[in-house]
């Protein structure tokens, strides 16, 4: 068996820490480089359900794709959440490793994997990485669908392949309008206005859209076809787990590690219902606007597991 020491060389190339965000806070945040690690399991949130999960699994390493500490802080009591998410690990001696927005500009990463399990085709990253000379790398990605879609179909697309959440998928735009060009970006996307903008797609896919910043840009798109469509900020980040435990199977395979890598399925996105709001008499829609949303699916509880449908969930 590989130790902790060697799996964790082998993601950091996959993931090198020195392409994160200066903000962020990636890297190896439990664990001793000695110890051996047979069975690793991948997750979106370090909270304490994934770590009993990993605990009840047997895993020896847990790598999450959000930090568990992303400011600094002066304890680590069990009487905080994150505290006991640290003793429960040291406890049962399994090291915990997040990748970021090292994942995030990866090639692949985390928006490669939301455009594959939508089925889309990526033509080039919608922020590239300066420094990647094959212009792979970068925030975002620019992608084409293989036969253009309406908006209410591809809205369907995407909440049928993406995790199910109590969110589901919120829409922005004209349900008739033509989609063949598609911008991506897993996690907290209305920073990114400005380069969907410039990249002329139809519709742009990310999570986390604020009221402000998404009225103002559907303002200064009036009469255009171009659409939002906002889901939940776990389900656009959850399929990079299945991408990262592929990439971490391959290579196991290649150095004899034999490992044995999950995927959790708890689904740690923080809502756990919806009720669909009743047509008030004295409102009226927007143009082009259905009258009222439609039925999310059933409301779930955090130990509620992803939907199946669409590669690569």
């Amino acid at each position: 068996m590989p130790r902790l020491s060697e799996v964790i060389a082998a993601l950091e190339n996959l993931w090198p820490a020195e392409r994160a965000e200066s903000w962020d806070a990636v890297g190896t945040v439990v664990g001793d480089p000695d110890q051996e690690v047979s069975r690793v399991l991948f997750a979106v949130d370090p909270v304490q359900e994934i770590v009993d999960e990993a605990v009840e699994l047997g895993a020896d390493l847990l790598v999450t794709h959000h930090p568990l500490y992303l400011r600094g802080t002066t304890t680590v009591a069990a009487s905080h959440f994150k505290g006991r998410v640290v003793h429960t690990l040291i406890k049962h001696d399994i090291a915990l490793h997040v990748a970021h927005t090292n994942a995030d500009t990866a090639d692949p990463g985390v928006s490669d994997a939301l455009a594959g399990a939508l089925d889309l085709r990526i033509t080039g990253p919608l922020v590239p990485d300066a420094s990647d000379p094959r212009g792979r790398r970068g925030l975002g990605r620019i992608c084409e669908l293989d036969h253009p879609l309406p908006l209410r179909e591809f809205a369907a697309r995407a909440a049928e392949r993406l995790p199910a959440t109590a969110q589901g998928i919120r829409v922005a735009g004209d349900p008739e309008a033509t989609i063949r060009t598609v911008a991506v970006s897993g996690g907290s996307g209305d920073s990114l206005f400005d380069q969907v903008r410039a990249a002329g797609v139809d519709a742009f896919l990310t999570a986390d859209l604020r009221h402000h910043p998404a009225s103002e840009f559907m303002a200064d798109h009036a009469g255009t076809p171009l659409a939002l469509l906002d889901a939940a900020h776990w389900a656009t980040e959850w399929p990079w787990c299945e991408l990262a435990a592929t990439q971490l199977d391959q290579l196991s395979d290649r150095h004899g590690w034999g490992l044995r890598v999950h995927v959790s399925a708890t689904v740690t996105d923080p809502w756990t219902g919806r009720h669909p709001s009743a047509q008030h008499p004295s409102a009226q829609p927007a143009s082009g606007s259905p009258a009222s949303a439609p039925p999310s699916s059933a409301p779930l509880s955090s130990s509620s597991t992803p939907g199946s449908p669409g590669a690569p969930n």
